[in-house]
Parts: C-alpha cells; structure tokens; sequence
C-alpha cells in the first residue's frame, strides 16, 4: 500500500523526474496549454502551481514600490532554466492571476491513446482559456455531391441546388461560345 507516499514516481530516477517536470513547465508557460498524460499532467500542475504563487507574490511585493524580487527570480530560474518563460511568468502570468487565490490550471482528461493506450489530458492555464472564435462560414465554391448508400453504381447524382447552378454557369458561358463560333465562321467564309 502507498499510504502517506505523496507524488508520482513517473517511472524515472529523480533527477530525470525532475528535468520531466521542468520541461513541462516551460511548455506550459509558454503555450498556456499542453497535452501530455493524465500522470505527468497531475504532477505538473502542482509544480506550476508553486511556481505561480511564488511569481505572484513577488509582483505584488514590486507593486509596492520596490525594487525588482531578484530573490523570487532566481529560485525559480533554479528550477525552469528558461530565460523567456520566467519572464513570461513574471510579466504576463503573475499581473493577470492576481486576484485569484490559487487553482491557476485545469487539468481536462481526453481519453486513452491509441498507441500504447495511456490516458491523456489536457493541462491548461484557467486565465487563458478563452475557447474556440466562431469563424466566418466559407462560401462554397463547387456543387455538392450527394452519393447514395451502398456500392458506387455509375455516377454519383447531383443535389438540385448543384444542378440549378451547373445550368445557371452553362447558360452563361453558351452566348460566350455561339459569338466564338460565328466570328470563325465568318473568317473562315471570307477566305
């Protein structure tokens, strides 16, 4: 039994735990969303919790009229060794979780992968979760097929709508053809 047994072993020697846990971080911070195991993702975000709060409390010691927290930088350039993510974190992430009293991401399990059939999640950051834009509808360009069920037997038939507007271009591009035709014709009469 693993009673009073915290933490996840992840499968690694410590040293590579803790470089999985970094790398997962960084990728966080900077993307504000990743996809790994539903395992790694819990581990993570325990990680990346810490590393918020110590974020947030220094922006609030600096708001006061002080100095930068040199101090808070450090320790945690100690653990990312990233250069762009702790200023990310410092500059962004902290000012904008400030009135939140914890709980800065969320883990969204996915499923099982196909592969080896371990459960994914998604670990994100709650602040910057702002969902899929509606995008404008793509005007259609070509006709639509519409097949019937079962084995392909001749040409597929063609919805009305197709058909209406394969006409409608027909009856546009025949004058086009009938004035082609009649210059040749004359041309070649006059010869």
């Amino acid at each position: 039994m693993r009673h009073r047994k915290s933490g996840r072993k992840l499968g690694r020697t410590a040293s590579h735990r803790k470089a999985t846990l970094s790398s997962l971080s960084v990728a966080l911070i900077r993307h504000k969303k990743i996809r790994t195991t539903t395992a790694k993702a819990k581990e993570a975000r325990s990680v990346v919790e810490k590393l918020i709060t110590r974020a947030k409390r220094a922006v609030e010691k600096e708001g006061e009229a002080k100095p930068k927290d040199v101090h808070a930088r450090r320790m945690v350039f100690a653990f990312l060794r990233d250069r762009e993510a702790v200023t990310t974190l410092f500059n962004e992430i902290a000012p904008k979780v400030g009135t939140r009293a914890g709980g800065y991401t969320r883990v969204v399990k996915l499923g099982r992968r196909l592969g080896d059939g371990a459960e994914v999640a998604i670990l994100e950051l709650v602040d910057y979760n702002t969902g899929q834009e509606k995008t404008a509808p793509k005007p259609k360009a070509k006709a639509t097929v519409v097949r019937k069920r079962g084995p392909k037997k001749g040409k597929p038939e063609t919805s009305k709508k197709a058909k209406e507007t394969a006409a409608e271009v027909g009856k546009a591009e025949t004058p086009a053809k009938t004035e082609a035709t009649e210059t040749e014709a004359k041309e070649s009469s006059s010869k």
